[in-house]
């Protein structure tokens, strides 16, 4: 059993960043690749960006550029660094990983960029 938290939505201006973070917890779990997925209203949910084992990444080209993945191992964590913000990156952001063949995904957290 893995429980996902994420912190660090929030309304942000355009052009502007945020760093939203997610941390894993349980017992007896193994984690390869961690992801962040996001949802608008009225939209499938998409997957924003990847990263595998410490350093191999991948990003939704709609991010390409402008969002970083990264993880720090020791504490469980992935983090989403978003600069240059655009009112369509407004969404609900998941975090989510498998563990032994299980899915997990985090509770969400909401990022809104608006003037």
């Amino acid at each position: 059993q893995v429980q996902l938290v994420e912190s660090g939505g929030g309304l942000v201006q355009p052009g502007g960043s945020l760093r939203l973070s997610c941390a894993a917890s349980g017992r007896g779990f193994s984690i390869n690749a961690m992801s962040w997925y996001r949802q608008a209203p009225g939209k499938q949910r998409e997957l924003v960006a990847t990263i595998i084992g410490g350093s191999s990444t991948g990003y939704a080209d709609s991010v390409k550029g402008r969002f970083t993945i990264s993880r720090d191992n020791a504490e469980n964590t992935v983090y989403l660094q978003m600069n240059s913000l655009k009112p369509e990156d407004s969404a609900v952001y998941y975090c989510n990983t498998a563990s032994r063949g299980v899915a997990y995904w985090g509770q969400g957290t909401q990022v809104t960029v608006s003037s």
